[in-house]
């Protein structure tokens, strides 16, 4: 992992939060060419002018999407993060992820929504069984029904009309290819090839107002190196939920593949886990 010097990360609680109100589209407003690659140590973060830079960021309410968040803070960007309700049986991962963005200070938070639901053929967006108390080993084998149909090249597509409407140029996202090896969409290739179909795609790049970069911070790390980077980064984890099939207060099954991965980070870390696990 790359170590985090402290002294040089923006304070993440430095713009205070305003009040935001609920509808089809959430959103809060705050007061006051490296590619899709590991940026995270890229602190020259290009500037027009005078102006503070500006990233879309894919929450999810999840720990490494909150990690990605924190990153693109520390690099310098102006954060507008986005969630995206896609009918996923995890719902609490939505007041999640908006709690995290008021605590992180992001500039506007925003929901969309788009039902995969009606789709199906996942046991996230499906009446199909979240599997259970699989082996370390197992989770790591093939790719598992948790996945979600074109689901991350349905998020950057949403990421990127998003950033073309409010010129920004950044992309982020918690993607990682050692806990989800098996998720096609979180892979490198897949990465780099949606950045060039993001250049080819939009009126802002084909004009040449600037060119469009996916950031996977993570892409590389561990999940023990996700939460240590994040916690010397001030990201509160008790904000965050991982797991695929929490109850109806939003306590953590313990036994799904998420579960399994964030408490093995959690202990490889060797920090507290503060899920509440029922």
């Amino acid at each position: 992992m790359f170590p985090v010097d402290p002294s040089k990360a923006r304070p993440p609680y430095e713009l205070p939060f305003a009040s935001f109100h609920r509808s089809t589209r959430l959103e809060f407003p705050a007061q006051g060419d490296g590619g899709w690659h590991d940026a995270y140590h890229d602190q020259s973060v290009p500037r027009g002018g005078d102006s503070v830079p500006r990233a879309i960021v894919l929450l999810s309410g999840g720990l490494d999407s909150a990690t990605a968040l924190a990153i693109a803070r520390h690099q310098g960007f102006d954060t507008f993060t986005l969630s995206v309700d896609y009918g996923q049986r995890h719902r609490i991962e939505l007041e999640r992820a908006a709690a995290m963005a008021r605590s992180l200070g992001s500039v506007r938070h925003t929901v969309v929504q788009a039902n995969l639901r009606a789709f199906g053929g996942s046991a996230l967006t499906d009446d199909i069984d979240v599997p259970k108390d699989r082996s370390h080993e197992a989770i790591g084998q093939g790719i598992p029904i948790t996945y979600v149909p074109a689901r991350n090249t349905i998020l950057l597509s949403l990421a990127l009309g998003y950033a073309e409407s409010v010129s920004a140029f950044d992309l982020f996202i918690g993607a990682n290819v050692y806990d989800y090896s098996g998720y096609p969409d979180c892979r490198p290739e897949f990465l780099d090839a949606f950045e060039r179909l993001a250049n080819l795609a939009t009126k802002a790049a084909v004009e040449g107002h600037g060119r469009f970069k996916v950031h996977a911070p993570l892409i590389r790390m561990t999940k023990a190196e996700i939460i240590r980077t994040g916690a010397q980064l001030g990201v509160d984890y008790g904000l965050t939920i991982s797991c695929y099939d929490p109850d109806e207060v939003g306590r953590a099954c313990g036994r799904c593949d998420s579960c399994q991965l964030r408490k093995k980070g959690f202990a490889e870390a060797g920090v507290a886990d503060p899920t509440v696990y029922r």
